[in-house]
């Protein structure tokens, strides 16, 4: 990624118990993230790649266009948020992936999402 592009993307989980059923071996969390554009240029993002893994080694790739239905342009200096969730079998798992950016003048990068976990309360101490 140029210098020109930089995005920061952060992410908070929770989980939501009321929709889980642990007996079931499903765990729902929800998660926001919020992408930060700290560049020189405006992008938009195009679309997402997530790599989903449980504790017992299981691993989802969900792939698709733009987030929540949306392929936000951001300004340099803005940022976007949104929600949304994850449903896996196990009470602690992880997330990672990246958005494919399509910059102001034409250029197509990644910008990496940073591993996050998802983790039912009181699993880790």
């Amino acid at each position: 990624m140029s210098e020109d592009y930089q995005f920061q993307i952060s992410v908070k989980t929770e989980y939501i118990e009321e929709q889980s059923e642990p007996e079931n071996e499903r765990y729902v969390f929800a998660y926001t993230v919020t992408i930060e554009n700290t560049g020189e240029l405006g992008a938009k993002l195009d679309s997402r790649h997530w790599v989903i893994t449980d504790a017992n080694g299981e691993v989802t790739e969900v792939q698709g266009q733009g987030v929540i239905g949306e392929q936000p342009f951001i300004e340099p200096g803005k940022s976007y948020q949104y929600s949304s969730g994850a449903v896996i079998a196990t009470p602690i798992g992880t997330m990672e992936g990246d958005y494919s950016m399509i910059g102001q003048n034409g250029a197509e990068f990644k910008a990496p999402i940073p591993v996050f976990s998802l983790t039912t309360p009181g699993v880790l101490h």
